[in-house]
């Protein structure tokens, strides 16, 4: 067999290092940017380079952005009371979509997960106490909304952090969790069945 040559193999590898890209996806991209105008390259090795230069983290919720603090932050017409807790950045693209939230994040870069060597401390939960103990008593938080992921990772950090929080006299809340929309009652395993029922609201 051929060996490739040195920068088409160095691609390839660096394309296999992200998540979700397997060594012929990893292959596929790079053919099809050898193969491509010379301008779609270019495009990407700057996006590349800016993407580390340009963005930073927001001083207060810890969401990456553009500027300190970030937009969300700096939006006066949401309401401060109330502070949505995610794992992760794209969390926030996903509550920001449905258009029926209108508090304030806190984005804390994963979940605990011993088995992957994630504990507390590499996690931005030192920032959210510190956050809580800030907070201007004129717009106290009053609530923290709990928006981990509905697996054992997720529910072990909501778990953890209510804990942490239960001195500042928090309502600790946590997303409602159930049926998906269009699915039938005799697919639904029993946990989520069983979560939808205790989670049954008026009509």
């Amino acid at each position: 067999m051929q060996p490739l040559a040195e920068p088409v193999s160095n691609l390839i590898e660096a394309f296999n290092q992200l998540p979700g890209i397997g060594p012929k996806t990893a292959s596929r991209l790079t053919y099809f940017l050898l193969r491509a105008d010379d301008s779609v390259s270019l495009n990407l090795a700057n996006a590349l380079l800016v993407l580390k230069s340009g963005t930073l983290f927001c001083s207060i919720c810890q969401n990456i952005a553009d500027r300190d603090p970030c937009n969300i932050c700096d939006d006066t017409q949401r309401d401060p009371s109330i502070i949505c807790v995610v794992e992760e950045p794209l969390d926030v693209q996903a509550i920001e979509r449905t258009r029926e939230y209108h508090g304030k994040y806190h984005v804390l870069h994963g979940a605990i997960s011993p088995v992957q060597g994630v504990g507390p401390d590499d996690l931005k939960i030192r920032e959210l106490l510190q956050r809580l103990q800030l907070a201007d008593s004129e717009t106290p938080v009053t609530e923290l909304l709990m928006a981990t992921n509905p697996n054992l990772e997720g529910e072990a950090t909501a778990m953890y952090i209510a804990r942490l929080v239960k001195p500042f006299g928090l309502r600790v809340t946590r997303l409602a969790r159930g049926l998906p929309v269009g699915g039938d009652l005799e697919y639904a395993d029993e946990v989520t069945l069983g979560r939808a029922l205790s989670g049954r609201s008026e009509m």
